[in-house]
């Protein structure tokens, strides 16, 4: 069994955060392949389902993004499952809009919903990192992640989701390169090479207004032309 979180705070106020990329990866998941209605519990909302061969748990804490940790350690007791089945999908300020990575281990690197889950299950969980871009200063960083999505950001943003539900089940088997190649067949769709134009063949009319070669000999040209004495 598996057990994927999406990161990010409740309610509608913060429902289109950059902070709530996670939240939206799941929800698509949940949709796209049929998992059971949202449901509380372990602190946060929990949805069931299959995800090619392997059975999965989506789970959305509901405990504010830097208390995350909490409601992620009561479901990994309860279902008595590792940090290596866990996969956490975050909103990443060091990766571009549109940009995603797949991690094992490592630091949290400032942000707090990741500090959290390191506090209570350690570093060894699995992260789909789900580029936002950055601000520009560190200082702008909580109020640019707690804003909602600009209107220019829904296409690719859009995308993105989409490609992460796409490639859920290759991530759930443990297959990373699948799911990083489903994630960019959606993102950056391979260009279809133009097709010359079939050359069209001459039209009746426009044939007609061909000249056709002269193959009358001299003398039959001068006799057509002033007529016979």
């Amino acid at each position: 069994m598996k057990l994927f979180v999406g990161l990010g705070n409740p309610g509608a106020k913060y429902a289109r955060n950059r902070h709530n990329i996670g939240y939206m990866a799941v929800d698509r998941i949940a949709e796209d392949h049929g998992f059971t209605p949202w449901r509380s519990k372990f602190s946060g909302v929990v949805a069931d389902g299959r995800l090619g061969t392997q059975k999965v748990v989506l789970l959305k804490p509901e405990t504010f993004m830097n208390l995350s940790g909490q409601s992620v350690g009561e479901a990994m007791r309860f279902y008595k499952i590792d940090p290596g089945q866990v996969t956490v999908f975050h909103d990443e300020l060091d990766l571009a809009p549109g940009k995603c990575r797949v991690k094992t281990g490592g630091g949290h690197a400032g942000h707090n919903g990741l500090r959290s889950l390191h506090s209570h299950l350690g570093e060894a969980y699995n992260r789909v990192r789900l580029g936002i871009g950055h601000p520009g200063h560190k200082d702008r960083v909580a109020t640019y992640v707690l804003h909602d999505f600009a209107k220019a950001d829904e296409d690719w943003l859009d995308d993105l989701i989409r490609g992460v539900s796409q490639g859920a089940a290759k991530l759930a088997e443990g297959d990373t390169g699948g799911f990083m190649n489903a994630v960019a067949l959606q993102v950056n769709p391979p260009r279809v090479a133009s097709i010359p134009a079939k050359q069209v063949e001459p039209t009746t009319a426009a044939a007609e207004k061909v000249p056709k070669p002269d193959t009358r000999s001299r003398l039959q040209r001068l006799l057509d032309r002033f007529g016979k004495d």
